[in-house]
């Protein structure tokens, strides 16, 4: 159906719903990519009314027309790890192609009080959680009800009851109840941050996951050990998870394949690779940098075999704010006590002299099936605050990891065009399709997304091929991505020929449905 033809039917379709503000735009001309469909061709795509009408050739004038001749149109990147969840993240991401923003490994606590808070202060790309195991770990073993934020997270490392200590049955009762509250409440699975406390029981974890069965949703974890070495080596976590997806049917879900697996990948991915074809419910991500990120106050930075289980000294922990280096064990845990929310990054695979390590990196990003995401950071200032304010470009001093700014535009840039690893209609099915299908069995709303279909939510990407590229660095944290000419979400041009508009707020929230009890 022509562009024009839904537009002539607006009147009576305004009369139906009650819409007045229903209107239409044709992206036009460009190379559409669309893996669900497998379609790589020139052609447009009708937007109305927030959704994909049409998609085909000669589709006629709208309202508006964006003229994509030259570019590449794809379905709105989708990151399920994404820890940012402000104005200012969402601003950063949208540069790197990302329409739909998700926190899935940490998710948050409590769930509706979350969204009610994103809604009323607005969003600039559609926006989710899943429901936090540490912090109904927390609540339950400690009291301390506090709602899940980055400082929140710092300051309950210093009872480490909750980080150690395998619960009691009644504290197990009280996590599983804060669990059921956060699904009822909509979320999109469980975060589980099992590296954070490690100290978790078997029958605890089993019990999570049960319940994530019972209620057909994922869980999204950080594994229990990331040590090259037994025990508690990377291996055994990934032995862990595999069990309590065979024993519990739950959907595993594994964040941050690289980081996770360290210079171990092969053997892990092998471990992993068997259990998947042996028809476990499991899936992974990765995001292109062989340096990780996290809060200072991490249980396996204290861990007194630090340098020999994970074969990299104290220097290979930087803090984010002043790029400043530990010399040592005792300066690194006088920090922790002074400051344990403070972000660092942890070089963990140097990519750049080390070509094994280039390889280990390869087999998380192209692993078969493996979403890309980018386990994006808050940024933070240079007092260690983190900034939620409407600054457009971000404040100066605004530091994260470079994966906050440029984790997608540097997978298409390095492995699709550059090292041609994978076809460009791979690629952005490792960005959009993937993402979503993970999700499309537990969130109905996922069902609509990561594809340019009619019907479709209406979340596109337009980019240069060629110029396409992450500008982020070690050095220089907060610089946007380029090459992203046009970014709608949700209907909505949000970025229009490379200019930002800084007033728009189009982005919806992805939940489970609300189960009143």
């Amino acid at each position: 159906m022509y562009l024009a033809e839904l537009l002539a039917a607006l009147p009576a379709l305004r009369s139906l719903c009650g819409s007045a503000d229903m209107s239409g735009l044709v992206i036009s001309g460009g190379r559409v990519v669309d893996p669900a469909s497998g379609m790589d061709a020139i052609g447009d795509v009708a937007v109305l009314d927030g959704k994909i009408a049409a998609v085909g050739s000669g589709l006629g004038s709208a309202e508006r027309v964006i003229d994509a001749t030259g570019l590449i149109v794809a379905p709105g990147f989708i990151d399920l790890h994404a820890h940012g969840q402000s104005i200012p993240a969402d601003r950063m991401q949208a540069f790197d192609g990302v329409t739909t923003t998700l926190d899935l490994e940490a998710g948050v606590l409590p769930v509706a009080s979350w969204y009610r808070r994103q809604a009323d202060k607005g969003r600039v790309l559609n926006y989710g959680a899943a429901v936090n195991w540490a912090f109904a770990r927390i609540g339950a073993m400690t009291g301390s009800n506090a709602e899940s934020s980055l400082e929140a997270f710092g300051n309950a490392m210093r009872d480490r009851r909750w980080i150690d200590n395998v619960a009691s049955d009644a504290e197990v009762a009280g996590i599983l109840e804060r669990l059921a509250n956060g699904l009822n409440e909509g979320g999109i699975g469980i975060g589980i941050l099992n590296a954070y406390a490690p100290g978790a029981g078997v029958q605890e974890l089993t019990a999570v996951c049960q319940l994530a069965a019972a209620h057909d949703v994922a869980t999204f974890t950080h594994i229990a050990y990331m040590s090259r070495i037994d025990p508690e080596s990377a291996a055994e976590a990934y032995i862990r998870l595999i069990g309590y997806a065979g024993a519990t049917g739950a959907h595993m879900h594994i964040c941050h394949f690289n980081s996770s697996s360290k210079t171990d990948v092969e053997r892990c991915a092998a471990l992993v690779a068997k259990a998947q074809a042996q028809g476990l419910p499991i899936t992974v991500e990765a995001y292109p940098y062989g340096t990780g990120s996290t809060v200072l106050a991490a249980a396996f930075f204290s861990d007194p075999e630090f340098e020999a289980r994970n074969g990299t000294g104290y220097d290979s922990v930087q803090r984010v704010t002043d790029g400043r280096r530990f010399r040592d064990r005792n300066e690194l845990l006088e920090a922790q006590a002074e400051e344990p929310s403070t972000l660092v990054l942890w070089h963990i695979l140097d990519t750049e002299n080390n070509p094994h390590h280039r390889d280990l990196l390869d087999m998380s990003v192209l692993y078969p099936g493996a979403a890309i995401a980018s386990d994006a950071m808050p940024w933070t200032l240079s007092d260690g605050s983190v900034y939620t304010g409407d600054a457009w470009p971000l404040p100066e001093d605004a530091t994260s990891h470079p994966r906050s700014a440029g984790c997608f535009t540097r997978f298409i840039r390095e492995w699709v065009r550059e090292r041609k690893a994978v076809s460009l209609l791979e690629g952005v099915r490792k960005c959009a399709l993937i993402p979503a299908e993970i999700l499309s069995r537990s969130t109905p709303a996922m069902r609509a997304k990561g594809r340019l279909q009619a019907g479709a939510d209406a979340d596109i990407v337009v980019f240069d091929f060629e110029t396409l590229t992450d500008r982020a660095t070690f050095s220089a944290m907060n610089r946007p991505s380029e090459g992203v000419r046009h970014l709608v979400v949700s209907g909505q041009p949000l970025i229009s020929d490379g200019v930002l508009d800084v007033a728009a707020r189009p982005g919806r929230p992805v939940r489970r449905p609300v189960v009143e009890t």
